[in-house]
């Protein structure tokens, strides 16, 4: 087997060690009031610094973009100080960060909008979709996400402006670029899916009018900071959330059309559970003829499924989640063969340093 996993890559001109990047994953552990970033963050981030890249978990572009409990932002000052410690951290551990920007629209509930209802593009509830929600005391429970109401015009016009905000806070907190989240049944993915989007102006319709929304957030990040650092995640066979839709692969496609040359990177977000679809050899290959720059795969990958996507030439890099979680120097784990921590379920969200920061390096007596 190859070792490709382990080489060198450039990623919008930031050299990374490997092609080893860490998935973006939302832990809850902000602090409160305020979803403010913390020191403990730091320390979780700078422990997986030996990442190729990191990327980290979906961060509130808004206040209104909010759906989860103590997931934090970066539209405040206090905010972007908080932010700023991490990417200090990281960069001091000798890694490499970016942020992870979303709104989630419909996938919220009016817990975090003053009562107010969640928005979408359309006034359609996703069936079957729980947000996670903390009480004053830290305790969560799954809740439904009710209907949303529709955005207007001038709606959105001001959720491209906040994508840009972010992009701009996140480098002013010192990351080395931002990944839109455009998965996984979010703002975006709402936009592009045709039963979640069920618009009749310019935004909804056509697979072209329903990229629009996309267009516009791309565009306004890119010219805020610069192409080469920027990247999307997508996520074309992710069905939960109520976000199955046969045009979506199509749609996907158009998207990566256009986004050729407009970013440094796709990172495709693959299902990831037992029995989950695989992704066909055919879309791989149509996605690279469509999209000349870098390409980010995620999704239960293990060494020998990363080296055969990258030997196939599917992707530039391959990108860890729950490993990650348990095994905070997982490539070197990977790179020597030692073996991988199990992570503890309970922990994952919300809590403190236990389950969190408190995961070992390798201790073997070859380490």
């Amino acid at each position: 087997m190859s070792r490709r996993l382990f080489t060198p890559f450039i990623l919008g001109g930031l050299p990374l060690p490997s092609r080893i990047v860490m998935a973006p994953m939302t832990r809850a552990r902000s602090a409160q009031p305020g979803n403010v970033p913390t020191a403990l963050m730091a320390q979780y981030y700078a422990q997986r610094a030996s990442a190729g890249l990191i990327i980290t978990e979906a961060t509130q572009i808004s206040a209104g973009a909010q759906g989860y409990s103590f997931t934090p932002g970066v539209h405040s000052e206090a905010q972007i100080t908080g932010w700023r410690q991490v990417t200090d951290a990281v960069h001091a551990a000798g890694g490499r960060i970016f942020l992870q920007i979303w709104h989630v629209g419909r996938v919220s509930h009016p817990v975090f909008h003053d009562g107010d209802q969640p928005v979408a593009p359309s006034a359609i509830q996703p069936q079957g979709t729980q947000v996670w929600v903390a009480d004053e005391h830290g305790v969560g429970a799954m809740v439904d996400s009710p209907q949303p109401r529709a955005l207007t015009v001038d709606e959105i016009a001001g959720i491209v402006a906040d994508f840009r905000s972010a992009a701009r806070n996140a480098i002013t907190a010192g990351f080395d670029g931002v990944e839109i989240h455009g998965a996984n049944g979010y703002l975006i993915d709402q936009f592009l899916r045709s039963n979640s989007n069920q618009r009749t102006d310019e935004y909804g319709g056509s697979p072209q009018k329903r990229l629009r929304f996309l267009q516009e957030v791309v565009g306004a990040v890119t010219d805020e900071i610069g192409p080469q650092r920027v990247g999307i995640r997508l996520a074309p066979f992710i069905t939960f959330k109520d976000m199955d839709d046969p045009q979506i692969v199509d749609t996907i496609l158009l998207a990566a059309e256009w986004l050729d040359g407009k970013l440094a990177y796709i990172h495709l977000s693959e299902a990831d559970w037992d029995d989950a679809p695989q992704i066909p050899d055919d879309f791989r290959h149509a996605l690279r003829q469509h999209f000349g720059g870098a390409i980010v795969v995620a999704g239960r990958y293990d060494e020998q499924r990363a080296e055969h996507v990258l030997e196939a030439g599917w992707a530039d890099l391959v990108a860890f989640g729950r490993p990650f979680v348990a095994n905070p120097d997982l490539p070197a784990r990977l790179l020597h063969g030692w073996p991988q921590a199990a992570l503890e379920p309970a922990t994952l969200f919300g809590g403190d340093a236990a389950g969190y920061t408190s995961y070992p390096a390798y201790q073997g007596e070859h380490a």
